[in-house]
Order: C-alpha cells, then structure tokens, then sequence
C-alpha cells in the first residue's frame, strides 16, 4: 500500500491499537484476536521487548489484512530500522521534522504526537499524516472541538482518555481516527491467555466508531 492509501485506511478504519505489552511471545496471537474483532491498524511501540524482531515476526506471520505500525520512536535512525522491519507507518510521541523526513523517504506514513494548537498546525504544515494529540486526556473533546473549529483541515488523532465505548464521541468531537492501547488490549486478559476477551472490546470499539460514523 502506497502512503495515501495507508492514511485513507486508517481514517475509514477508524482505530490505531497501540501494542506496549511485556509479552512479546503473545504478539501474533493478540493480533489475530483484535484484527478477528475487526482492528486491523496495529502499532508496536520501541517500548516492547525486542521490537524491531517482533515487527519483523508479526508482519510475516498475520494475516496481510494488518497494517503495522510502530510507536514510541524518538529519533529518525529508529524509523528507518522500523521501516525497513516492516513497519508501515510511524508514530512518535513528538513532533521532530527528521522522523517525518525519514519516514516519507520511504513513502510511509508519519504521525508525530503533538499537545498544542501551535504544535499541531506546524506538524501539519510540515506534511504530517496524521497528528497524534497526547495525551488527550488531558485536553479532552472539548478541546478538540475548539481547535477544530479554526482549522477543521488537521487530522487529529487522540491518544490517551480513549476507552471501548467513547471512541466513537472522539470522532464526533472532530478526531479523524483514535488510538487505544490498554482499554483494548487487557493486561490481565493477556496474562490469562484470554484473547476472546480482546476479540470482545475490538468489537465493542468498532460498534462505538461505526455509531458516530452513521449518525454524522
């Protein structure tokens, strides 16, 4: 998939799942439980045991319906070793031109994190795909509501303050797509080996986002 392609998916999609587990043994089996509950956007942070092996395991070993991403990068040489990995998109929880630079060299997607208004206009003018806000929480949907309102063109994604049953208020609040990570995928649902339950909030987060999508 080209780099628009890969942006114009993720916003039909809806849901980015923001993978931070301590087990990287159960990475395949927690994909395939979130892309069966109809989440097919992954993001694997920098932050998880042996990352670059397990974008590499993941994205030959899933079904090619996952667009994997990675997370947590911080610097342009992380990107790259990501990419070439296989990840097909890159996140960060900040905004460093060199990271968007990098990835576009590769004509892979670059969502930078942002907390500001002027952060997010500048990411944008600089050629982001997506903006990430983080953490959203913070801010909140009125927030988003307010910065949209002069600058309705940004592609903002929450990442933080998003749980199974409000994704779909983000999108309505002016969020392109949202980012989950444990509300989604339970630790303890992890530990137990309990992938139905993770099958069970993929779903319930899609139900949420396809209601917003409706009623617009």
């Amino acid at each position: 998939m080209t780099r628009a392609e890969i942006v114009k998916e993720i916003k039909n999609n809806g849901i980015v799942a923001i993978i931070r587990t301590k087990y990287p043994d159960k990475l395949i089996k927690i994909a395939e439980a979130i892309l069966e509950g109809g989440v097919k956007f992954i993001e694997i942070t920098m932050t998880v045991p042996n990352a670059l092996k397990m974008i590499e395991k993941v994205r030959g070993t899933v079904s090619k319906e996952i667009i994997l991403g990675v997370g947590s990068v911080l610097d342009p040489e992380t990107a790259q070793k990501a990419i070439d990995a296989g990840a097909q998109f890159v996140v960060s929880p900040i905004f460093k031109k060199e990271i968007i630079d990098k990835a576009h060299k590769n004509n892979v997607p670059a969502v930078p994190g942002t907390f500001t208004p002027t952060e997010m206009l500048n990411a944008h003018q600089y050629g982001a795909d997506i903006i990430k806000v983080f953490p959203a929480d913070i801010l909140g949907m009125k927030f988003f509501k307010a910065v949209k309102a002069p600058m309705p063109d940004l592609n903002l994604m929450p990442t933080g303050g998003v749980n199974l049953d409000n994704a779909g208020d983000w999108i309505n609040a002016g969020a392109c797509a949202v980012g989950i990570g444990t509300a989604l995928l339970d630790v303890k649902a992890i530990e137990q080996n309990n992938y139905k339950k993770l099958t069970e909030n993929a779903r319930r987060i899609n139900d949420s986002i396809k209601s917003a999508v409706s009623n617009n």
